[in-house]
């Protein structure tokens, strides 16, 4: 075998060497050529689910919750605009020495008196609210001190930033609760009604309103503090005591009058009303079932009407059983009232012979009590419905047929 020369070696090395690195080379290419690829892939990818997705993911099933409600219930949602026509004053001075020239020479004091005239009138905004669709046609509710200037106009503002005029269908003589509708607006969505009945304290509830007149569709959350609650609220130059209404830590603030009270399947559970000044988030709500009844005769009837039975009573408790030594500790006791009757002349009571003493312990099978009063339970009826009273009088009860008068403000 023939010797190998040293050039003939150090070639052989050489082209070896260059195929080890060409061979590892191409390897590693294809390795990282690979990763760049799978990289590129993951980089559209994730472009693509951030257009297609939220940036932002609930953390938690009640935070899930509240942001579904908001985005199903707020276009449902509206803002009421209060205008009216304002008188404008202009300023002008008055020379008390005008005319007395020939007496006193060209204004000698030179004393101008200053003096305010009305110059026309002005269309201005004055006041707002919120409200909440409650039917396809256009129907929507709010509070009755958001639209009980009967000399303004009323305009309604859309989640979407459309403008319609609306006109007062009823308002509520009784119950802080009023229905205005506006035409011509299509796609309205109305709000889903809960049984206000069935809640709990501690529920979670979200208002939803246009605080201060200005931030629309503005969300705040609590939970339901107290329920039955009986409040002395007072605004624009009224007074009203309001039975039964919820109380909720939920931010309830000017502007948001008139708003839902949702609770987390974004269902209406009450109406919000009022605020406490200078107290930590203590709000108040009608219960939305009180505004069914409301909704149910606009349809029905054009307007909203309570049934009158015609009688002044106190409450029976266990101080009032003490005091009168009365067989009951519940019911309501027919007595005058600051010279005003037992008996109201001429009502449904004094037709069906009820007298002043009388005991009415049921209404159509329901217990009269201290947290079910008779007017509560009046409520749940309409004028010309027939009900039946069990009655305890000269020591024996007895069933009294009545038909329910209409109640006028």
């Amino acid at each position: 075998m023939d010797e190998i020369k040293p050039y003939k070696k150090t070639l052989a090395v050489f082209i070896l060497v260059a195929f080890l690195f060409g061979f590892v080379g191409g390897f590693l290419g294809n390795i990282v050529a690979s990763d760049f690829l799978i990289s590129w892939e993951r980089l559209k990818s994730r472009t693509l689910q951030e257009k297609e997705e939220p940036t932002y993911s609930a953390q938690t099933s009640q935070e899930e919750a509240i942001i579904s409600t908001f985005k199903e219930v707020s276009p449902s949602v509206v803002s009421i605009i209060i205008s009216k026509d304002l008188p404008i004053f202009e300023e002008y001075y008055l020379n008390p020495f005008e005319g007395f020239e020939e007496f006193f020479g060209e204004d000698p004091f030179e004393f101008l008196i200053p003096q305010r005239r009305q110059k026309g009138v002005e269309r201005k905004e004055v006041g707002g609210g919120t409200g909440f669709v409650v039917s396809s046609d256009g129907m929507i509710l709010t509070n009755r001190h958001v639209v009980a200037d009967q000399n303004a106009e009323y305009t309604v503002l859309t989640n979407d930033g459309k403008r319609f005029s609306a006109r007062v269908l009823a308002r509520d003589p009784f119950q802080d609760i009023a229905l205005i509708k506006i035409e011509e607006a299509d796609g309205l969505v109305p709000v889903r009604l809960s049984d206000s009945d069935k809640l709990e304290i501690g529920q979670t509830v979200i208002a939803i309103g246009n605080v201060l007149g200005e931030f629309r569709n503005s969300v705040s959350v609590g939970v339901i503090s107290g329920l039955g609650r009986t409040i002395t609220a007072s605004g624009g130059g009224a007074v009203e005591t309001l039975e039964d209404v919820i109380q909720t830590d939920a931010a309830i603030n000017q502007g948001n009058s008139g708003g839902p009270l949702l609770n987390l399947k974004g269902e209406v559970v009450g109406i919000n009303t009022a605020m406490v000044l200078g107290a930590q988030n203590i709000g108040f709500a009608i219960p939305v079932n009180k505004a069914k009844r409301s909704i149910e005769q606009v349809k029905n009837f054009g307007k909203i009407t309570y049934p009158f039975l015609g009688v002044r009573y106190i409450l029976i408790n266990d101080v009032v059983q003490k005091e009168n030594n009365l067989p009951f500790n519940y019911g309501a006791l027919l007595i005058s009232n600051q010279g005003q009757p037992a008996i109201t002349p001429g009502s449904s009571a004094q037709n069906a012979r009820l007298q002043e003493g009388d005991i009415i312990l049921e209404l159509s099978g329901e217990k009269v009590t201290t947290d079910n009063s008779l007017a509560k339970i009046l409520t749940k009826y309409n004028p010309g419905d027939k009900v039946s009273l069990k009655v305890f009088r000269d020591d024996q009860e007895m069933t009294i047929e009545a038909t329910l008068g209409e109640r006028n403000e």
